[in-house]
């Protein structure tokens, strides 16, 4: 039983984020989470607030002799990536996640995304608020609105409504790791236009599909090297236009901006008789790309199947530049830090490709730490749209997080870390859009520090969080609020 993660320490933390998974949250459907977490903070009886763009603040007081220490910001999001294997039946505007306790020590769901991204942090946070037992000074729980879509409450955050001097991000995903810095992105949107024609005689239809791939979160888990579908099924057309005359009738791959897209698929007509010849084409195909990507995607399918006979078939002029275009799109890891080794500087991800009611759309998200780079990619991304006749539109930029060297708050978690284990945490920054980018440009005078639990594979249905790192987080949380400063 799912509930049994309630039993799990600490209790508070473990019974509040139970309590997230069974309200369905995805981006842009968070009214139900919303109410849920202003009844909570009402119920404890704590100053509770739901600002205009819809995040929600609480806010609890000092306990006894804390009074002076600075104010603290716990901060996380309220909305979940929704992603779901292609064999699982579930609605997450309306259906609870199935929780599942491994033995080997890790709570994953069953066949979608858990919800630890960020449930986890906020459960934390609202543990906090619950205690009675703890040493903080004044806090405030902010939870903001749509953070995996657009970082719209952060966004749309009032630089006057709140009161803390220290934002504790709980949105990291390794324990013993302090983030100081992040990527800005930047989305491109890209439309074409295409006209359809009747389909020919003498023609098959046939559903081509990649599926299978690992996919992820699209700035963590970009330097893995996973396949991208969108890009791995343009690759296949385009082989396979070398051996016969093909023509396309629609193509669909990928269905969120910050997910690196796990399946893609295409109708295609061929000449009558080209059964055997298309399929020998694609498994041979499926030999080469899965030889290259032996190690990331173990599970990847190709499929080929006979398929309904469209009416219409898109025209072959602008299939050809839109195939052409999505072929060059810079995809995945384009630079790697020269100041911090292992860290992606730059990147892309090839997020959404689809054809409908006589559009072409590819939606790609770009991040950088460097803002130079990332105006540098957004070029080399209009050049090739505009090549293909494409119209590019940028929305969606947001700022990075330059880390602060002489951070107040980095100094006492590196002290209260070392305090607690005899070790000292790795300082790093991250290759995704944390809010904290975001925030400090509205608060610039807060110091920020970004942590968490370990949470592997987030944005896929992999995604899993480690019991053990949560016990740890919620303890150096505690601690930590213990020793913030005057």
């Amino acid at each position: 039983m799912g509930s049994e993660i309630k039993k799990l320490k600490p209790n508070a933390l473990w019974e509040s984020f139970y309590a997230i998974t069974q309200i369905p949250h995805p981006s842009k459907h968070e009214d139900k989470i919303r109410q849920y977490f202003v009844d909570f903070g009402k119920n404890l009886g704590l100053e509770t607030i739901v600002d205009s763009i819809g995040n929600v603040i609480i806010r609890k007081p000092a306990t006894p002799g804390m009074e002076n220490r600075k104010g603290v910001i716990l901060q996380g999001h309220m909305d979940m990536v929704p992603q779901k294997n292609s064999d699982k039946v579930h609605n997450f505007k309306t259906d609870p996640i199935e929780t599942i306790i491994g033995e080997d020590g890790w709570v994953r769901a069953n066949g979608t995304t858990l919800g630890a991204d960020n449930g986890i942090g906020v459960a934390a946070g609202m543990a906090v608020l619950m205690a009675k037992d703890l040493v903080h000074g004044p806090i405030e729980l902010l939870i903001t609105t749509d953070e995996e879509t657009g970082m719209t409450g952060a966004f749309g955050l009032d630089g006057t409504i709140l009161k803390g001097d220290i934002l504790l991000n709980l949105d990291s995903e390794d324990y013993g790791e302090l983030y100081v810095g992040c990527a800005g992105g930047l989305d491109a949107n890209v439309s074409m236009k295409y006209s359809t024609e009747a389909t020919p005689a003498n023609m098959e239809a046939y559903k081509i599909s990649v599926s299978g791939l690992k996919g992820g979160h699209s700035g963590m888990d970009i330097v893995l090297g996973r396949g991208n579908a969108n890009k791995i099924i343009v690759r296949l057309l385009t082989e396979i236009q070398k051996l016969m005359d093909i023509r396309l009738a629609n193509i669909e791959g990928g269905s969120l901006r910050n997910a690196i897209p796990r399946e893609a698929f295409a109708t295609i007509v061929a000449p009558k008789g080209s059964s055997e010849a298309l399929k020998q084409e694609v498994i041979g195909l499926f030999d080469i790309i899965s030889s290259e990507l032996s190690a990331t995607e173990p599970d990847m399918k190709f499929k080929v199947e006979p398929s309904e006979m469209p009416k219409n078939i898109i025209d072959a002029d602008a299939s050809d530049r839109f195939i052409k275009a999505i072929y060059a799109c810079p995809n995945g890891v384009i630079r790697m830090s020269d100041a911090m080794p292992g860290l992606v500087e730059t990147s892309s991800n090839l997020a959404i490709i689809k054809s409908a009611n006589g559009t072409f759309v590819a939606n790609s998200l770009m991040r950088s730490s460097v803002d130079t780079a990332k105006e540098d990619l957004a070029n080399a991304m209009k050049a090739v749209f505009d090549l293909a006749g494409a119209d590019i539109e940028f929305t969606g930029a947001y700022p990075g997080w330059k880390p602060n060297p002489n951070s107040a708050i980095l100094k006492t978690m590196l002290k209260v870390f070392e305090d607690m284990t005899g070790k000292t945490p790795e300082i790093k920054a991250i290759h995704a859009g944390l809010e904290c980018g975001i925030l400090g440009s509205i608060y610039p005078k807060w110091d920020m520090i970004s942590f968490g639990p370990t949470i592997r594979f987030p944005h896929s249905p992999d995604e899993k969080v480690d019991i053990e790192s949560v016990q740890k987080f919620w303890e150096y949380l505690v601690e930590t609020l213990k020793n913030i400063p005057a």
